[in-house]
């Protein structure tokens, strides 16, 4: 493996309180926008507006984003298995929370 085959990482804070637009949600994921559409087509991600020139996504958005992008090239899912896998992981936080919830009563 050579530094070519790495992806760039990029940290921050997500600020749930912005919103970006189409353009700027791919140029942080460093994406197309015809994948960034078929993710909303997919339901993996929701945008707010109603037609995609006033769109506009939340930082959750932009961390699926990158999830799914992280599952596209590791696993080489589709965006069936995408959306399959993001759900399941978001089940399993929410089950690990609710225990953790429990634990604490």
């Amino acid at each position: 493996m050579n530094s070519h085959d790495l992806l760039p990482v990029h940290t921050g804070t997500v600020i749930e309180d912005d919103s970006l637009t189409l353009e700027q949600l791919c140029r942080a994921c460093d994406v197309q926008t015809d994948w960034v559409i078929s993710l909303v087509e997919e339901s993996i991600i929701e945008p707010q507006g109603n037609e995609i020139h006033v769109w506009r996504f939340s930082g959750a958005s932009l961390v699926r984003v990158r999830a799914a992008l992280r599952l596209q090239h590791d696993l080489g899912l589709n965006l069936a298995g995408i959306a399959l896998a993001l759900d399941l992981m978001e089940e399993l936080e929410y089950l690990r929370a609710e225990l953790r919830r429990m634990g604490r009563d």
